[in-house]
């Protein structure tokens, strides 16, 4: 049963690929959602194309660890999909954090949850 659930929630974040809607500045995706010590979380940060992009920040954070990537957008000539790759991660609850910056300051902020589990074993 765990497993239905976890593919019928990687079919709606794969089945939301590609750019985003207009009302939606900033979409967040990670793969894999839970992955075992060390972990690879792979996260995708799709932006709606606009002269006031800035910049874009996004960041892995658990209670005992944290990473974070920063990236300069050239506004409207920027990519609007960019991939963010985050190797080793120990064990933890990861909040994944995406901030689309503008020239007047926060334009959009999205936040997932990703899990790396112990080899062998589950967070307690």
């Amino acid at each position: 049963m765990k497993k239905r659930a976890i593919f019928a929630v990687l079919g709606c974040l794969l089945a939301g690929a590609g750019r985003p809607h207009s009302q939606e500045m900033l979409k967040l995706q990670i793969s894999p959602l839970v992955s075992q010590a060390p972990g690879f979380v792979s996260v995708r940060a799709i932006v709606d194309i606009s002269d006031d992009n800035r910049a874009l920040e996004v960041s892995a954070v658990s209670p005992d660890f944290s990473r974070s990537s920063t990236i300069e957008l050239s506004g409207r000539s920027a990519p609007s999909v960019s991939t963010f790759n985050y190797p080793n991660l120990p064990a933890g609850e990861y909040e994944v954090r995406a901030v689309l910056i503008g020239a007047s300051g926060v334009r959009a902020t999205v936040a997932r949850a990703a899990r790396v589990v112990p080899r062998g074993g589950t967070l307690q």
